[in-house]
Formats: structure tokens, C-alpha cells, sequence
């Protein structure tokens, strides 16, 4: 039985985030005014699906954009350039909860451009299926492991709290997903805070249990990014990439089989575990609302509570003006 240790792209770091993909945008000024898109993606998300289908790549190049799809490593070189400033390029990226926060709080120059829905139930705490952890209660003195910084460190947050638990009560353990995997797997830790498709993969590979998914305890968006002079100098882009990829996700919901067949090969994961991580994705992408951003506002303010962050940071100084919504 496959272990995630064999995916090399499951040694992602927490800027990755639950179910996450990246998206690199670079606009060149050229004498033919045409417009070149890198975009960036992992192995993992909804842009491999939509540089698949192809059409973006078609609905951009009506507008005299041609696109460029580069496949990133890990989220850290995206937030690195987004903090960086260039002139020359401007980046956006697809990112859960956890990223943009930290990226703000280094003070980069990014804004909110878009979110999809939230998707509670595809991240999740979970026990070995022989363990006789049997409720939340339970953990009171035992070793949870996850992601330091990640939306799941907000959903364990959260998941104390609503069962009058404090993270002392408890004995954190800081790994990426793979490791956290492989200890996981070797008892060497009672439970393991994750998102999919690691979450879906350890339910089915591994017959984990699960005492909470996010669940009426957090929403965990899916948010999409840009850079902030990118944004507002080529507002019509980002407007086209944002349609295109609410197009897709309806078209994901619709075809969850197909789908999840497109990311069987970049990913090397089963056709049944992709299946039920996608059932569980937020579909839809739409301009950032005031009720999101007060959310987010919440997983921030929690972030500096715990000094996951060195300083206070305004969600709201971040999100994308003169949205339509």
C-alpha cells in the first residue's frame, strides 16, 4: 500500500496549506501590447485541473494573453517573490487560510482577490483506526502532530476549544505532512491534525478515524492572491482568470469523476482517494466579502495569539477595492 513518503510532492512545507496550489502571474509590456501569464501550479488543486482542460488557456488568448504554466515546488518561493515586490512581474497565487496571513504580516504587497467556498469537512483530526482514543476528551496528554502554521493549526485551535481543552493539555508535535505521516503510521503520535487529499489518503490507506472535521468549527477557504500593483494595473486578467476558474469549479462539481482522473498521474494518488478529496472542495470563486474577510480577521487575530506572527495584522488592508460583487 502506497505511503505519501513516496509522493515526492507531499514534502510540502505549512505554505503549501489544506488542499493547496499556487499561481504565478508575470505581465510583460511587449511592442505588440501582448501580455505573458506564468501561471504556477502544484500536483495538487484546482489549477492543475484547469491547465488540463485547456481552457483558460483559450478564453486568455482571445484577449491576446498567453499563458505559461510553471509547476512550483512549495509555497515559500511564491510568498518569497510576492514579499520581494518586482517590478517586473506581478504574482498571484491560489492559497488556503494560513499563507496570505503570514505573507501580510511580513509585510508583502499582496491583496485578496477571490475565494472559493469553505470547506470545513476537508480537513480533519485523526486517530489510528486501532486507537482507543474515542473522543477529543481523550487526547488530554497526548501527542497530536500537524503542521505548525497551517489552517489545520487554526481547526485544532478551535476543536480544543469547543471541548474546554487548552494546547497545554495536549503535547504538540510540528511536522509537514509526510512526516507526519510516517509517525503517524509507527504510533509514534496519537493523533494527526490534516487536510486532503493527506486526510482522505490516511482514511483510506490507513483506516484512520476521525474525531472532528472543521465542521461548524472553522470555514477553511480556499483564497486567491495577487500582487497588489499587478491587481490594480490589470484588473480585466485577473477579472478573466477569476471567471475561468469559477467556471471550472462548476464544471468539477458536475464531473467529480472526471476530475479526479485528470489529477490521477500528477499526483500518483488512487482514482477513490482523489474522488473523495474533490467531494470536499469548496466549489465556486468569487470576490471577497465582508463576512470572509472578518473570518479570515478571526484565523489571524488567533495566529497572534498563539505568536505564530510577530505583529497584528488588518485582513481588511488587504483585500482587492472596487470588486464586483
Amino acid at each position: 500500500m502506497a505511503s505519501f513518503q513516496h509522493f515526492p510532492w507531499a514534502k510540502f512545507s505549512i505554505l503549501t496549506a489544506s488542499l493547496a496550489s499556487f499561481m504565478m502571474l508575470s505581465a510583460c509590456a511587449k511592442k505588440q501590447e501582448t501580455v505573458t501569464l506564468n501561471i504556477g501550479f502544484q500536483k495538487y488543486g484546482l489549477l492543475p485541473i484547469v491547465k488540463e482542460r485547456g481552457d483558460l488557456d483559450k478564453a486568455l488568448k482571445a484577449k491576446g494573453i498567453e499563458i505559461k504554466w510553471v509547476e512550483f515546488p512549495a509555497g515559500p518561493q511564491l510568498l518569497e517573490g510576492l514579499n520581494v515586490g518586482s517590478v517586473s512581474f506581478g504574482e498571484a497565487g491560489e492559497a488556503g487560510e494560513a499563507p496570505p496571513i503570514f505573507a501580510q504580516a511580513a509585510n508583502s504587497n499582496l491583496v485578496y482577490v477571490a475565494n472559493q467556498p469553505a470547506a470545513p469537512k476537508a480537513e480533519a483530526l485523526i486517530v489510528p483506526k486501532n486507537s482507543k482514543i474515542q473522543s477529543v476528551q481523550d487526547l488530554k496528554g497526548k501527542r497530536v502532530v500537524l503542521n505548525k502554521g497551517s489552517n489545520v493549526h487554526y481547526l485544532l485551535l478551535k476543536v480544543l476549544e469547543a471541548n474546554h481543552l487548552k494546547l497545554d493539555d495536549i503535547q504538540v508535535v510540528y511536522l509537514p505532512p509526510a512526516d507526519a505521516r510516517a509517525a503517524f503510521e509507527k504510533g509514534a503520535v496519537d493523533a494527526w491534525v490534516i487536510w486532503d487529499p493527506f486526510f482522505a489518503a490516511a482514511e483510506q490507506q490507513l483506516g484512520a478515524k476521525v474525531l472532528a472535521t472543521g465542521e461548524n468549527l472553522v470555514s477553511n477557504h480556499q483564497f486567491y492572491l495577487a500582487d497588489r500593483k499587478f491587481a490594480q494595473s490589470h484588473p480585466d486578467v485577473l477579472k478573466a482568470v477569476v471567471n475561468e476558474l469559477n467556471t471550472t469549479t462548476q464544471w468539477v462539481s458536475s464531473h467529480q469523476n472526471e476530475a479526479a482522473k485528470l489529477l490521477e498521474k500528477p499526483t500518483g494518488l488512487p482514482l477513490n482517494i482523489l474522488e473523495t478529496s474533490i467531494s470536499r472542495m469548496g466549489f465556486g470563486v468569487k470576490p471577497i466579502s465582508n463576512e470572509v474577510a472578518k473570518e479570515q480577521q478571526y484565523v489571524a487575530d488567533a495566529f497572534y495569539q498563539q505568536k505564530l506572527i510577530p505583529n497584528q495584522i488588518n485582513i481588511q488592508a488587504a483585500i482587492l477595492v472596487n470588486q464586483d460583487k
